[in-house]
């Protein structure tokens, strides 16, 4: 009952948003490799690809590159600037740099004790004994590949020029904030964009039942990553999380809409860094049209982002209620790390 209570209650906050017009947003396709249907995201490694940009001609290059001097992110930068430019005032244009966090011990555990154990039991509990998995820390291998995306930082922005992100925003789940760190807070970046990240409460992973998605307390996040900044409306304790209900596809996909929503309305930045989840960024990929696109731990996605005002009411999704664990078909103690 308080599934479809719940339900009901955001299908009724949908419905009076939509009466006054909402944002649609698309994705920009042929700008990177992600993007195209052939390119196979298991195999595909953002740090040997140039972060997936294609290297292809724009129709500013004549006046903006006419001796071919210009990297192609320097190229890309101005196109981007053209579009934004000549869009008018209800269509901005913003390039969304999507990175997974690093590996997490909670992904450890799952693939150790397999994906129907930790759904149906595992993932309720705060750990095994062994190791814990509530609000994850990454692992040293976690750590590495935060240091693998430091280090491509680096190399992107001396040799190819790329445009840094303007604003940073991270999850409040651990995982995020110590790989955010590790991947940012030691880059030589423009006095005018600082590593300055802001904690969004909706930036999480699928929300319930697994404690590995259940975030610490905000004088936790506070005292230990003193470097980030909360949105206005933080709470100090996690009232999202609980503990016999997650969240389904279509209702995290209103949550990210709205966060969407949030800061295309509120920054005017053109190039923004989230740090995020497996099922968070699957679910804006599908709020922007995007293909889908996996993520493994530590790897990073950019997207180029449409964004139009429409005076129309907004399609009404289809919502699904939130679901309990599923039942266990076999042992899930059998084994142990």
């Amino acid at each position: 009952m308080l599934a479809w209570t719940a339900t009901f209650a955001l299908l009724t906050m949908v419905a009076e948003a939509s009466s006054a017009g909402y944002t649609r947003y698309t994705t920009i396709t042929g700008f990177f490799l992600q993007d195209e249907p052939t390119t196979v995201a298991v195999t595909f490694n953002y740090a040997t690809s140039n972060f997936g940009l294609i290297d292809r001609p724009y129709d500013t290059d004549g006046e903006y590159d006419p001796d071919h001097k210009k990297t192609q992110w320097q190229r890309f930068e101005h196109q981007v600037f053209r579009l934004n430019r000549e869009s008018g005032r209800k269509v901005q244009y913003k390039v969304l740099f999507m990175g997974r966090h690093g590996e997490g011990f909670h992904n450890v555990a799952e693939s150790f004790y397999g994906t129907p154990a930790w759904d149906c039991y595992w993932s309720k509990l705060d750990g095994n004994g062994t190791i814990e998995w509530s609000d994850a820390n990454i692992t040293t291998n976690g750590a590495n590949q935060a240091i693998i995306a430091n280090n491509f930082w680096k190399r992107e922005i001396a040799e190819q020029k790329i445009p840094v992100p303007e604003k940073y925003y991270s999850s409040p789940l651990t995982r995020c904030l110590e790989t955010a760190h590790i991947t940012f807070s030691s880059l030589t970046l423009p006095d005018h964009r600082p590593f300055a990240p802001l904690i969004k409460e909706k930036m999480r992973e699928t929300i319930g039942i697994h404690t590995c998605d259940r975030r610490r307390s905000k004088t936790y996040i506070k005292a230990t990553y003193p470097e980030f900044s909360f949105e206005d409306g933080f709470t100090e304790t996690d009232e999202l999380w609980k503990p016999d209900l997650r969240e389904t596809n279509s209702l995290e996909d209103v949550r990210f809409r709205e966060l969407l929503d949030d800061i295309f309305s509120h920054d005017d930045s053109t190039y923004l860094s989230f740090t995020a989840h497996s099922g968070a960024i699957a679910s804006i990929l599908r709020v922007i049209g995007h293909r889908d696109f996996s993520l493994s731990t530590g790897a990073v996605i950019p997207v180029l982002v449409k964004a139009e005002d429409v005076d129309a009411p907004a399609p009404r999704p289809t919502l699904e209620p939130s679901t309990s664990a599923p039942a266990c078909t076999a042992n899930p103690t059998s084994t142990a790390v």
